[in-house]
């Protein structure tokens, strides 16, 4: 039964159901459902004839629609069958075709090495037809190059002919040239061993006469320097040169005190003096802020200066002599010292040659002449006459600190008290005190040891 005759059935049924149904809200009464059942009952046979033949009329319809269901599905096996006939000769149609194609792949690919090859050959062939073709002009133009050549030569050749023609009279002159030239060189020659003998007379002469006069330049040096040393030199021009050349050295001392710190300032005019090796600015303890009679204490601060006019030197340190503790030197730089423009002084070689020597006070412009006794004690020390006449100041008495020179001009000390001066010769250092914004310790056992070397020294030199 199919879904056709299903649906007939259902909606025959239901117009049925509908037909037969009362709607009405009373509910009927014995009598009316009395008389209703009988009329059921009477159309019954009816409805079910017509529900036969509906059902017949179905079936055959069914039937109908299988056979032509049937007669499809023959139709359509035998469309498959076909089409699978057809498909399988379509498979075997299309390996045919498949090897057909790969058979022509590969012949095209052969056909295409063959093409390239055949391109590569004939472009070779075209390569070297050109290569050929450059090959022959550049023949060519060799050839015409060789011909030019050929040509030039040919009158090169000419030429060089033209020339050894010109040579050969050229060298039949010079021939006759070199003749003459042998004439006069041998006359040369000649008068040449002839000037030469003269030369060597006139040369041995002058040797001679050269050899005089260097010994006689050196017998008047000789003579110059010993009349120089032997001659005195006025006090008054070494007075001058000292006024000339002096420096100024200026130091500053402090040392910590129990409220405040001590300042000490001492200024001084000087000279520089060498000892052969190095340059000094010579000073004597009383021109420092340091003194024998002071306690002895550390400074933290000491600085100063050697000057003259406009240049300033620093003072890098303050030497205390071993020769005698109380003179004391400033090292100068030889840079420095030139800048200046000072003279820088020698030591006397012969402090002793002259029985009198020249004493200069540089703090107040006196000088005078005074005699020289030698210590039969020491060596290192002179002794002077601690009364001094001149005709410029009258009476001068000497005092520690004036310089004393030779009368040749060269320093020979200077005083260390009123009567006796140091032999300056032997510049050796007992102490040196570095100079600076701010010194460790020291200063003390400085000051303590010169106290002590000065007391152990005789009365007379203290």
């Amino acid at each position: 039964m199919n879904k056709t005759l299903l649906l007939i059935m259902c909606d025959f049924m239901l117009l049925n159901l509908l037909a037969l149904t009362r709607w009405e809200k009373a509910e009927p009464t014995h009598t009316q459902l009395e008389t209703a059942a009988p009329r059921s009952a009477a159309n019954a046979p009816a409805i079910n004839a017509d529900m036969v033949e509906l059902m017949r009329i179905s079936l055959e319809d069914e039937k109908a629609s299988r056979e032509s269901l049937a007669a499809q599905l023959a139709s359509t096996s035998g469309s498959l069958a076909e089409r699978e006939k057809n498909l399988a000769a379509l498979q075997s149609q299309k390996g045919q075709i498949e090897r057909t194609l790969a058979a022509t792949q590969t012949s095209v690919k052969e056909l295409e090495q063959r093409y390239t090859a055949s391109s590569q050959e004939a472009s070779m062939s075209r390569e070297q037809l050109a290569k050929l073709q450059r090959e022959l002009e550049e023949q060519k133009a060799e050839a015409e190059r060789q011909r030019a050549e050929l040509a030039r030569a040919e009158r090169q050749n000419a030429e060089a002919r033209q020339r050894i023609e010109n040579l050969n009279v050229a060298v039949k002159v010079a021939e006759q040239e070199k003749q003459l030239i042998a004439q006069n060189l041998t006359e040369a020659k000649q008068q040449v061993e002839v000037e030469r003998a003269e030369r060597a007379k006139v040369q041995e002469q002058t040797t001679q006469l050269a050899q005089g006069v260097g010994q006689l330049a050196a017998k008047s040096g000789e003579l110059s320097q010993e009349i120089r040393t032997n001659r005195p030199v006025n006090p008054n021009l070494i007075f001058s040169d000292f006024q000339a050349n002096r420096v100024a050295t200026k130091l500053t001392a402090r040392k910590p005190g129990l409220f405040s710190p001590t300042v000490k300032e001492k200024e001084t005019q000087t000279v520089l003096v060498s000892d052969g090796n190095r340059t000094y600015a010579l000073m004597h303890l009383s021109d420092t802020p340091f003194t024998l009679g002071e306690t002895p204490a550390d400074y933290d601060r000491v600085v100063g200066t050697v000057s003259r006019g406009s240049f300033n030197a620093p003072v890098g340190a303050l030497q205390f002599l071993r020769l005698d503790p109380r003179i004391i030197v400033v090292p100068v730089d030889d840079s420095l010292a030139a800048l200046m423009g000072a003279k820088i002084y020698s030591l006397a070689k012969e402090p002793f040659k002259f029985p009198e020597a020249v004493l200069v006070r540089a703090d107040d412009g006196r000088y005078g002449e005074t005699p020289l006794r030698l210590d039969p004690t020491s060596n290192s020390y002179v002794k002077l006459d601690n009364r001094i006449v001149t005709r410029l100041f009258g009476e001068i008495s000497p005092k520690r600190g004036d310089l004393v020179f030779s009368k040749t001009g060269d320093l020979i000390g200077m005083m260390v008290n009123s009567e006796y001066c140091a032999v300056l010769g032997d510049f050796s250092a007992l102490h040196t005190l570095t100079a600076g914004e701010s010194i460790g310790p020291g200063t003390r056992g400085i000051i303590a040891d010169l106290q002590a070397r000065v007391m152990r020294l005789p009365a007379k030199l203290q």
